[in-house]
């Protein structure tokens, strides 16, 4: 998420009523999630096993919950609970962001039980289904069809253990789906954390498919039915995912790779193979294994 103007990081500490560390003059553009951070963004951890990465990212201002050396040029925000103040700055720059209300081009076609949320933009010749839900910050590029009672951004399956319950990480992302995306019926697809969940251009997806928070769909990405995308999953072009492929949170799929149905990915697969079981690997290598369990094991 980008602030509506830059912040400075000690109006920030204030705000947190936290110890500054690093470089106190620091502008601070916007506030991210390690795997989406950018120079001027804010990033929070909250455990010394993801120190490390966070003060090497690419974030500007790490908030962290114990006092450690600053790296060259960067912030620490040093709080007792990051992942609550972390929240608390999404709720008050939120705030702060214009509300509008859906902006629809006049040839989309919008059928009965529509809901469009604020900030929701709808190009060209887009096609949108009844009881279709499109949630705040969704924008929907020319020709795109998006299927009944489908929801588009929705908030992220993101939370903290805490003693005995779960506390939710706000979402303040969205959804951006480019030209020619098809939506089948049923299907849901949430929106990032703090970035955007992207689908490219001319990608299909059939129906009853999840899409986790902050994934990122190349362009003609085939996925069939029953599949279920964890967040932060990146997905490259020319994909073929066949029906009910489970993956697990932050893989990567290559350029023209091809996953069976059924299989469930726990790796990264690389550019144009096929993969196949539980756990995926190599299709041929899988149907080999299959076959000397046929011809050697008795059930």
């Amino acid at each position: 998420m980008k602030f509506n103007t830059k912040q400075d990081i000690r109006s920030i500490a204030a705000l947190l009523d936290c110890k500054i560390t690093g470089n106190t003059e620091i502008l601070v553009t916007g506030i991210n999630e390690i795997h989406m951070v950018e120079p001027g963004d804010i990033v929070f951890v909250d455990h010394p096993k993801y120190y490390q990465k966070a003060l090497e990212s690419a974030a500007s201002v790490v908030l962290i919950n114990q006092e450690v050396p600053s790296p060259e040029g960067k912030t620490l925000l040093i709080h007792p609970t990051p992942f609550k103040a972390f929240n608390f700055l999404i709720e008050h720059f939120v705030s702060q962001l214009p509300n509008k209300e859906a902006k629809v081009h006049p040839t989309a076609t919008v059928y009965p039980n529509v809901f469009l949320g604020k900030n929701v933009t709808i190009g060209e010749h887009c096609i949108l289904h009844a009881g279709a839900y499109i949630a705040d910050e969704t924008t929907i590029e020319s020709h795109v069809i998006i299927g009944p009672n489908s929801v588009i951004g929705h908030d992220a399956f993101y939370y903290q253990k805490k003693d005995a319950a779960y506390n939710r990480l706000i979402s303040c992302g969205g959804v951006h789906l480019k030209k020619n995306v098809e939506i089948g019926a049923l299907c849901t697809i949430d929106r990032g954390v703090t970035g955007i969940t992207h689908i490219g251009e001319g990608s299909k997806i059939d129906n009853q498919v999840h899409i986790g928070h902050d994934t990122q769909i190349g362009t003609n990405v085939l996925i069939a039915a029953g599949c279920g995308i964890s967040g932060c999953v990146e997905i490259g072009n020319d994909v073929t995912i066949w029906g009910q492929v489970g993956m697990a949170s932050g893989v990567k799929i290559a350029d023209g790779a091809t996953i069976l149905g059924q299989s469930g990915v726990t790796k990264n697969i690389s550019e144009g193979t096929e993969y196949f079981g539980t756990p995926a690997g190599p299709a041929k290598q899988k149907f080999k294994e299959l076959a000397f369990l046929r011809n050697h094991v008795n059930l």
